[in-house]
């Protein structure tokens, strides 16, 4: 095991310090793969002061056969809720965003009485988001491979494409590499452009228009996230101040990036270009937000944060302006966030507007 993961253990027994409890049960899959490198569909971790066990279920005897250091395995062969209630001091905290209220209550009752599940998936939470050396570059490798694949879907070309064609190609190059998608890349040409989360479909490509790009991989378990926009041809007026405009609330945006700025003042930078240049109103998200084991995780940048930026922050940058039945246009960075601005952009595609055809 990486000693990486006992670190993390022990990080989250300092937390739980903080909040007076004797325990912490970890129930979802990306909390459990976090604490111990374990990916299978069922696992759960108490972690305390003095204990570190981990249960599944007889699918994965083989898998946990020698052991994971510093961690008591349990291969559950009866009741989950069972083996879990016969473990639990009286106040355990809980992943109060997983697990549900009936599983909870099960959970009580199981116990007999003397134990008190308290929320506290924020302490997890909070020690994931800011990313390790060994995490920063597993994000890196996967921004990496995502920057090339999208290199080779220009090198093919796009007009006469298929927006799912596009898409195609690049979950399957992907795979071929040993990765997954993040998510469901996004190609969106022409008006389809004006959805910020718009899905590949039968529309072909078509010259001088532009075409949103929105993908990521999963690699090795860490995801990453980037965003470019491109041109099929020449543009007209509308469509080129619309990409400068957006280059530039993205260029503020990550100067305004570094440890302890706020994450609504980060998302203010960005959209008072766009506001100014008067589409303010086309512009609907947040500026950006964590990624990690998830593609979507904290923090949250956008304009009702009450959130901090750290040292370690691994965050998406992506201002765009949506002009219904027109274009949209989106520009993504992937960034570690460091104490004096950003310790370094992961996402090497050019920002030039590029025309390919």
């Amino acid at each position: 095991m990486d000693s990486n993961y006992s670190t993390r253990a022990d990080r989250l027994v300092e937390a739980m310090a903080e909040r007076d409890v004797e325990c912490v049960l970890i129930t979802s899959p990306i909390g459990v793969e976090y604490l111990t490198g374990f990916t299978g569909s069922n696992g759960a971790c108490l972690v305390g002061p003095d204990s570190r066990s981990f249960l599944t279920d007889f699918r994965y005897e083989e898998r946990v056969a020698d052991g994971m250091p510093g961690w008591e395995v349990e291969i559950v062969r009866g009741d989950w809720v069972e083996s879990l209630s016969s473990r639990l001091p009286g106040r355990t905290g809980i992943e109060d965003g997983h697990l549900t209220v009936r599983s909870a209550a099960r959970l009580e009752s199981a116990a007999g009485g003397g134990v008190e599940l308290v929320a506290a998936g924020d302490l997890l939470e909070g020690l994931r988001r800011s990313k390790d050396a060994s995490e920063i570059a597993a994000v890196a490798k996967a921004a990496e491979l995502s920057d090339r694949i999208l290199g080779e879907v220009f090198e093919s070309g796009l007009i006469g494409r298929t927006e799912a064609e596009v898409a195609g190609q690049i979950v399957s190059r992907m795979r071929e590499e040993g990765a997954e998608p993040s998510f469901l890349p996004i190609v969106a040409a022409g008006p389809n452009g004006a959805d910020p989360h718009a899905e590949p479909g039968a529309r072909r490509i078509e010259p001088e228009e532009l075409v949103v790009i929105d993908m990521g991989s999963r690699l090795n378990g860490y995801c990453s996230d980037c965003t470019r926009t491109v041109a099929t041809g020449e543009l007209d007026d509308e469509a080129m101040k619309v990409y400068e405009v957006v280059l530039e609330a993205n260029e503020a945006a990550l100067a305004a990036v570094r440890s302890g700025a706020g994450c609504a003042a980060v998302d203010l930078v960005a959209r008072e270009i766009i506001e100014a240049a008067g589409w303010g109103d086309r512009f609907g998200h947040g500026v950006g937000h964590g990624v990690g084991l998830e593609i979507h995780e904290d923090p949250r940048i956008g304009p009702r944060s009450t959130e901090t930026l750290v040292e370690g922050d691994v965050v998406t940058i992506e201002p765009g302006v949506y002009l219904p039945g027109r274009l949209g246009v989106r520009i993504e960075d992937l960034v570690v966030v460091g104490s004096e601005g950003i310790e370094a952009n992961l996402s090497s595609h050019p920002k030039t507007l590029t025309v390919t055809q």
